[in-house]
């Protein structure tokens, strides 16, 4: 389906996603973006991302779900914007719960505690689960800004989610209050499952909307990550990071 709205991807946007794809398999992403003449509008942002994932998916991986970025109180503090973003989750960034992570396959690692969606047959919510967001915590601009966020995939690579997920369903999160992060056995951060103020069914409408102006839509088997009210907290060799709904930890990994 063609989008709507979206920026055409000119020769100078499909340049800079080859130079994206390539500075992300050297683990030194958006290299470009240290250049004060670079200029983007978010829609060719989003043209950058989507032609990288492109590239990326030629290459032989394939797109497993969406996230929502830059929407909690916390991440619009530490970034200085303001949201939402969207971006793309591949299939070979998903990781189990226990995983050891070789932390010298991120630039600057980080991570945040969110709550995460997987989309069913019929589209709706078939199950929901806390899950560890994986990042590169690198932003070269003088800056930070949204376009840099959006080209950069929101910064996003990969999740761990717990064992568990594919079959606990949306309903047993209703009387739960609380979503909150550990690293080596201190919290760091707390606060409410959703950073949409209806929930999970509000983030994946907002989704639903944002991608169909790209001619785009979540499938069944999706995973969507519904957005984090929390914080990005950095992390270090030997760090073990784990995610707790009110008093039970869900899902946890190691970086090595």
């Amino acid at each position: 389906m063609p989008s709507r709205n979206a920026a055409p991807l000119t020769p100078r946007l499909k340049s800079l996603a080859a130079r994206q794809w390539d500075d992300f398999r050297r683990t030194e992403p958006g290299t470009a973006f240290a250049d004060p003449e670079i200029s983007l509008t978010i829609d060719e942002a989003y043209a950058v991302q989507i032609e990288t994932a492109r590239l990326r998916c030629a290459a032989g991986d394939a797109v497993a779900g969406y996230k929502i970025g830059c929407t909690g109180a916390g991440i619009v503090e530490q970034f200085g914007m303001e949201g939402p973003i969207h971006a793309r989750i591949f299939r070979s960034e998903i990781r189990n719960s226990g995983e050891t992570l070789p932390q010298g396959r991120f630039a600057s690692p980080a991570i945040e505690g969110e709550m995460a969606l997987k989309i069913g047959n019929n589209g709706e919510i078939a199950s929901a689960f806390p899950v560890i967001e994986l990042h590169q915590f690198v932003f070269r601009g003088l800056r930070k800004t949204l376009t840099e966020l959006v080209a950069n995939n929101g910064i996003n690579v990969g999740i761990v989610v717990p064992g568990e997920f594919e079959t606990t369903p949306p309903d047993q999160w209703d009387l739960a209050r609380t979503l909150s992060i550990a690293i080596n056995g201190k919290p760091v951060d707390a606060g409410p499952l959703w950073a949409f103020a209806n929930g999970a069914a509000a983030a994946l409408d907002w989704l639903r909307n944002e991608l169909d102006r790209f001619g785009e839509t979540v499938k069944p088997g999706d995973i969507v990550l519904a957005g984090t009210p929390l914080s990005l907290h950095l992390v270090r060799a030997d760090d073990r990071v784990a995610v707790f709904v009110d008093d039970r930890e869900y899902v946890h990994c190691r970086f090595g």
